[in-house]
């Protein structure tokens, strides 16, 4: 298997005329057996009805099944096994399970075959092409603001006192409670989508960052905004749509605009949904998980290995401004 995937992904350089200096991919993230493999399968044929050029790479735990990774492969899915990254036990506020799938996401910074890369949670969708966010300039961590109307923040001294950084001026920042407010915009990023550089240097610091660090309680999206506050830029909503904007931040957003979904709300997983949850009665919601199972559904969209290396082979000759081509007969 193996040595299969390898061969696929050297193909897919060649033909993009690309060395390991210009690597471009999608990310994505998968663990144990359960039905998230859906959410990916659904990404993938995402990607390809939005014409990216680029491929997914799915980063797998041991756990996922074998009859998983055939199902990604045969959707035109890069699979890469990685190990698991384990916490110190004294620093798990829950339980070692949920850290442990968590902070693996650690390991897609090993992939330094890839120049640059663009993360996507298994609950996304791609619903128009972004792949000139891999031409944004390097150096910065590129991802969109998050919002803390929601419980899942129910902890947090943000949700407590009513403060979001998605509407500042609501209510005013209590420095007695959050500490001094930082100058210029509050940013912390959802960590469902980003735009980032694998580097060998940035995994050994993130994986010692991790060693020291003291969690209260603490996830990983909480210390990835840690570890790159210095470097992170917003970028626009319309590239990672967290439902709960549609009914906290509804002046932010222009729906038809938006190109990437990310369907995190409770009861919103499309191949789960059942619209009993909280807020998925609404039409907008409703709409959009129609939109998801329309991809899904849809069998054109299905990995077909001679059409992709026909596209590919078309993208590499388009780079030639006077290039022309001329497919040569079949052999059959």
């Amino acid at each position: 298997m193996g040595s299969k995937l390898m061969n696929n992904l050297e193909t897919m350089m060649m033909m993009n005329g690309e060395d390991n200096t210009q690597m471009r991919a999608f990310v994505t993230f998968l663990a144990g057996n359960g039905d998230y493999v859906k959410g990916v399968v659904g990404l993938a044929k995402g990607l390809r009805k939005a014409k990216s050029r680029y491929p997914l790479v799915v980063a797998v735990l041991p756990d996922v099944p074998e009859e998983h990774r055939n199902i990604l492969v045969s959707q035109g899915c890069i699979v890469r096994e990685i190990e698991p990254v384990c916490p110190p036990e004294n620093q798990t506020q829950f339980a070692m399970a949920y850290y442990v799938i968590n902070y693996s996401k650690l390991r897609i910074w090993e992939f330094v075959e890839f120049s640059k890369m663009i993360y996507l949670d298994g609950d996304i969708q791609v619903f128009d092409n972004i792949d000139h966010l891999f031409d944004l300039p390097d150096g910065n961590f590129y991802a969109v603001m998050d919002c803390f109307c929601e419980k899942t923040w129910s902890h947090t001294p943000q949700y407590k006192i009513g403060y979001c950084q998605q509407c500042p001026n609501k209510v005013q920042w209590a420095e007695d409670k959050l500490g001094p407010k930082p100058a210029g915009p509050a940013l912390y990023f959802n960590a469902g989508m980003f735009v980032f550089e694998p580097k060998m240097s940035i995994y050994h610091d993130l994986l010692n960052k991790l060693k020291v660090t003291q969690p209260t309680p603490f996830a990983e999206q909480d210390f990835l905004n840690m570890y790159f506050k210095d470097v992170y830029q917003p970028i626009p909503p319309i590239y990672n749509l967290v439902l709960a904007m549609l009914w906290r931040h509804p002046e932010n957003i222009e729906l038809e605009e938006a190109k990437v979904v990310h369907y995190c709300a409770a009861g919103s997983k499309p191949w789960r949904y059942t619209g009993e949850e909280a807020n998925m009665d609404r039409e907008d919601i409703k709409m959009l998980v129609s939109k998801w199972w329309e991809i899904y559904d849809d069998e054109s969209l299905d990995y077909k290995p001679e059409e992709a290396r026909l596209q590919l082979l078309k993208a590499a000759l388009s780079e030639f401004s006077n290039a022309y081509y001329m497919l040569a007969p079949s052999a059959a």
